[in-house]
């Protein structure tokens, strides 16, 4: 039989790691931090994890394969180029690993990262398993800026090329497991996602194999390049000293008194609940970013860093998954946790609504001359058509261009009302007179608003 691979999903950052294994011996590949769920899969397998691997210094989350090296005494197999302050197995392109009936290939494909590494690895009984990280992904590529936007194209030019290697080194057959592509922002923005492919598919559809005119191509994925998460600055840092194990023990619980106190100081209070229940009713003060899908991602891209965090919930359980996608990305410990809802946690005068509505409603709104429109969607997403006459602020940049923002009552938008909520909360929490547009842009543009 071939490798048997078993997929670990970390669909709130777009990710995936793997294990492959003989049945007895295991491989894990680019576990993330929180390795219970990697434990769980080797438990449940009856396998022993003898060798873990990276592609390479990861910019989007923290890794936890030198922690689970050290709980299992696995080997642990990182680029030997990479400078890491820990020990490990320098891996080098061409080298071969043997590990119970499998055979690791070490193949260097520089691109998103200078020393990214893929690896093929067989049993010489099927189709090789493809281990590509941030390189040969579904459709596309892993994104070539983040190393250095000045070197943007040189690194382009390398994943061109690096994608073309490792085909020629595969068979057809071959299966093709991507760390990135699956709503990662390490992602080209023509990524496919999907939930697998082989080297003959990717061969006949990602554009880094199927665009014969290298400039061609540079100049593609160089201008589908959007804006990223700014905790990726702090991710390559983290990775390289080593990182310690994710701490999931309970946070803290935090009175009334202090919850106030904490806001008054200007701390980040998170409210984790479903927007429509935050823009009803919140503790004045207080951010709102829904749990689940992007949480963590938008999070960690618009919280100062090391700003103090508390995190308000209607469960326990809500605060254990908000902490456990925090700790991904190196946000280790919440410095509290509320547990109820806003007339539990605070006196009636500091509890604060705002309205929501929808395009509709907009559509008659623009005739009063106090609206504003704040579209906070990003640059592309605007170049393929807007609302005339709106203001636009990503929300990324939102709370360092707050100047910017007219006077009035601000209606704002984005695509499908998850980023407009939590600006919504942004800016009512900095005094601003704000209506939520919870709906999706496609109504706009229906309903004729766009030009």
């Amino acid at each position: 039989m071939a490798v048997a691979v078993s997929i670990v999903e970390t669909s709130e950052l777009g990710d995936r790691s793997y294990i492959a294994h003989d049945g007895q011996s295991a491989i894990v590949v680019d576990p993330q931090r929180d390795l219970d769920r990697v434990e769980s899969v080797l438990t449940a397998l009856g396998l022993r994890c003898a060798v873990v691997l990276e592609t390479h210094i990861h910019n989007d989350y923290v890794t936890g394969g030198l922690e689970l090296s050290r709980r299992t005494g696995a080997r642990y197999v990182v680029a030997a180029a990479d400078a890491v302050e820990f020990e490990r197995h320098p891996a080098r392109d061409g080298e071969e690993l043997r590990i119970g009936r499998m055979i690791i290939r070490v193949v260097t494909t520089p691109g998103h990262t200078d020393t990214h590494l893929s690896y093929r690895i067989e049993d010489g009984n099927g189709p090789a398993a493809l281990f590509t990280g941030g390189s040969l992904l579904y459709g596309s590529v892993g994104r070539t800026d983040l190393v250095d936007a000045r070197r943007t194209e040189e690194l382009t030019r390398a994943q061109y090329h690096s994608a073309r290697k490792l085909v020629e080194l595969s068979a057809d057959a071959d299966e093709v497991y991507p760390t990135h592509g699956f709503g990662s922002f390490c992602s080209s923005g023509s990524a496919t996602g999907g939930s697998g492919s082989t080297v003959a598919q990717e061969r006949a559809r990602n554009d880094a194999l199927t665009e014969a005119d290298e400039d061609a191509f540079v100049e593609r994925l160089m201008a589908g390049l959007t804006a990223y998460p700014s905790y990726y600055a702090h991710m390559g840092a983290r990775n390289r000293q080593g990182p310690g194990p994710a701490d999931l023990s309970p946070v803290a619980p935090v009175e009334p008194a202090e919850l106030r106190a904490r806001i008054e100081a200007g701390d980040w209070v998170v409210d984790l609940r479903a927007r429509t229940a935050f823009s009803t009713a919140h503790i004045e003060g207080t951010i709102g970013i829904e749990l689940g899908g992007q949480f963590a991602t938008y999070l960690g891209w618009l919280v100062p860093w090391g700003t103090p965090l508390t995190l308000v919930g209607e469960s326990s359980e809500q605060i254990a998954d908000a902490q456990r996608q925090l700790v991904r990305i190196g946000i280790d410990r919440p410095d509290g946790s509320a547990i109820g809802s806003p007339d539990e946690l605070a006196d009636p005068d500091r509890i604060h609504g705002y309205p929501r509505a929808t395009f509709d409603r907009l559509a008659g709104a623009r005739e009063d001359a106090r609206t504003v429109v704040l579209d906070v969607r990003r640059p592309d997403e605007r170049a393929a058509g807007s609302i005339p006459g709106s203001t636009h602020i990503p929300m990324h940049d939102l709370l360092d261009r707050l100047g910017e923002i007219p006077t009035g009552q601000v209606w704002v938008h984005c695509a499908s009302g998850f980023r407009a909520a939590i600006a919504a909360s942004l800016l009512d929490r900095a005094g601003f007179d704000v209506v939520l547009v919870d709906d999706d842009f496609t109504r706009a543009v229906e309903l004729g608003l766009t030009g």
